[in-house]
């Protein structure tokens, strides 16, 4: 008798079921880091912070100024910490350089100073967000997912109180908020995005531009960093 052709079992063996085979799943890419600090002990300490992160690959760094944009334009991270005092250039002239050669980077200034000059010029410049050092071990890991995925304003707690300090008129009250506002303007103080908040609250991007439309005028402020600042200073958001 022919044996059959069929794809029962043959010979009292069971047939093999068939296996399509499935398509590899492709890792997330990390996030890359460039840091630019003048000290190797605060180098090696947040690098050492950030190693913990799965997501975050630090892929360089350098003590001199002068070696920062060759080093940004060669390997081209996601992220710049930078610091603002360094020998050859200072912080503020890399980021304006940066900037004016329309480099893609992410700038997140690292400063042991919270002066005035330094902040402001940082935050005109485009830079993402400014960190005291001593605030860096509990901050800078999410700071750096953040500002990657393009969130701005991050600040430091002690950045955030002088900023508010500087920018605003201390006489001044604001008017009441809204839950819903106030809803918005606690995403927006984390860096999100219009979209994302959209998405967080279920409702449009469009419908969140209306809010902060009205959020900025209640607060007497123009921008969303200052938004930011107040809300924090003002105790407005927790």
């Amino acid at each position: 008798m022919t044996p059959s052709n069929d794809d029962g079992p043959q010979n009292g063996k069971p047939s093999k079921p068939s296996q399509k085979k499935s398509k590899p799943v492709a890792a997330m890419k990390p996030i890359t880091v460039v840091m630019a600090d003048d000290y190797p002990v605060v180098r090696s300490g947040i690098k050492s912070i950030l190693q913990l992160e799965p997501d975050i690959q630090v892929i360089g760094e350098t003590g001199n100024g002068l070696d920062v944009i060759p080093m940004v334009m060669d390997l081209r991270p996601n992220v710049l910490l930078l610091d603002i005092e360094m020998p050859g250039i200072t912080g503020i002239e890399i980021t304006r350089r940066l900037r004016s050669n329309n480099s893609r980077v992410r700038i997140l200034a690292l400063s042991g100073y919270d002066d005035k000059h330094y902040i402001m010029h940082m935050l005109e410049l485009g830079a993402s967000g400014y960190l005291i050092k001593d605030e860096v071990p509990d901050t800078i890991a999410e700071a750096v997912r953040g500002v990657a995925h393009g969130q701005t304003g991050w600040l430091s707690r002690k950045v955030a109180a002088q900023v508010s300090a500087w920018m605003l008129d201390e006489s001044r009250t604001p008017r009441l908020l809204t839950p819903r506002e106030i809803d918005v303007l606690k995403y927006l103080s984390r860096g999100m995005t219009n979209q994302a908040i959209g998405k967080e609250l279920g409702i449009s991007e469009k419908t969140v531009e209306k809010y902060l439309d009205s959020v900025f005028k209640k607060l007497g402020v123009t921008s969303r960093v200052k938004a930011a600042v107040l809300a924090v200073r003002e105790g407005l958001i927790r």
